[in-house]
């Protein structure tokens, strides 16, 4: 007898879809991977700092793929004032992205100093926006920072930012540590945590040296992912999926020169929904799988369930659904997470 799970309405919390002619490839891997819900990332060339840029943006989206509910975000900078964040509210733009310095693709204009922005955070209180994180502060050398400890580094920063701010509602994005976890977990029910699919798979074993598993932030040791599985088994809240999914033309990722290193991002949603599923089964949580990609972060977005016509349907399969080696259109290429290798779930086309 085959083995078919529906889930009610994805929803992906964190999702890339870049610009320019590559946007059209990527867009559509949205439902391609099972979703309907796509919480945008701001860090474009020039990132989305306005109100107008983001309704812009959204609209580029929207013509490239109208059956995706696409939830628009500010990238946090020294040009945004707290009447921006009004007028932003009012228009339907639900969250602010915080890039430190730096740290990760399209960074460099990011925040050097939270305090700077607590009149910014004073605003999304107010209006009930959402404020998203990178957890990660900059390496530093001198201060024996770098790309394991990074996220343990910036914890003060969310657990500082939380007091000052008790009712506003942040989440701690891709979170890759056991200290991560905890952290949240320590904190009041205005704080959740977005965990990626591929995080859940890979320690870094898998990225030193395989450039194709290379992401920021870099996944840890067994035990951090081990941390990362067993808040999902538990069914926290808290805790939902956030993809991170992040493309990258196949030159830019797999090729570094002693002058650039490659490109960090793990590219999963054309696959998402049936690998969060395999991943989940063979840490014993598939019966966890609507909550986390769907209940649990649309109750903290506060984006209901939607009706039955946004319900995907996934089936096991005997012997596993090779996963697709690229994608192409017209002079844009992309290569997924796991290409060649075999899943053991899909999609059940209506």
């Amino acid at each position: 007898m085959k083995m078919e799970i529906t889930v009610k309405s994805p929803a992906d919390f964190h999702v890339h879809l870049r610009q320019g002619s590559i946007s059209e490839l990527i867009a559509p891997h949205v439902r391609k991977g099972g979703f309907n819900l796509a919480y945008v990332m701001p860090n474009l060339k020039p990132p989305i700092t306005s109100t107008e840029q983001a309704l812009e943006y959204k609209g580029k989206l929207e013509r490239i793929d109208s059956n995706v509910d696409y939830l628009m975000t500010l990238y946090l900078s020294p040009e945004l004032t707290p009447d921006e964040i009004r007028k932003a509210k009012r228009a339907g733009i639900v969250g602010v992205k915080s890039y430190p310095r730096g740290v990760t693709t399209n960074s460099d204009g990011g925040i050097e100093s939270y305090e700077t922005y607590y009149p910014i955070f004073e605003a999304m209180q107010e209006v009930d926006m959402v404020l998203n994180l990178h957890g990660e502060v900059p390496s530093d050398a001198a201060a024996n920072i770098h790309i394991i400890n990074a996220e343990p580094t910036f914890l003060p920063h969310l657990l500082k930012i939380h007091a000052a701010f008790p009712t506003l509602r942040i989440v701690l994005e891709h979170a890759t540590t056991r200290a991560a976890v905890e952290a949240v977990k320590l904190c009041g029910p205005t704080v959740a945590c977005t965990i990626t699919a591929h995080h859940l798979e890979l320690t870094v074993d898998d990225w030193a040296g395989q450039s194709w598993n290379f992401c920021k932030p870099v996944a840890k040791f067994p035990d951090d992912r081990q941390s990362l599985r067993d808040i999902i088994a538990e069914g926290h809240p808290r805790f939902f999926l956030g993809s991170d999914s992040a493309p990258h033309p196949p030159h830019a990722k797999s090729t570094s020169t002693p002058t650039h290193a490659c490109a960090a991002g793990v590219y999963t949603s054309p696959i998402l929904l049936p690998l969060v599923a395999h991943i989940l089964e063979s840490f014993g949580a598939l019966d966890r799988l609507q909550g986390f990609v769907s209940d649990f972060g649309r109750a903290f977005y506060k984006r209901p369930i939607q009706g039955l016509e946004k319900s995907v349907t996934i089936r096991k399969t005997a012997s596993g659904k090779v996963a697709d080696e690229k994608y192409v259109l017209g002079n844009d290429t992309l290569v997924p997470f796991w290409a060649g290798q075999q899943i053991g779930w899909e999609i059940v086309e209506p």
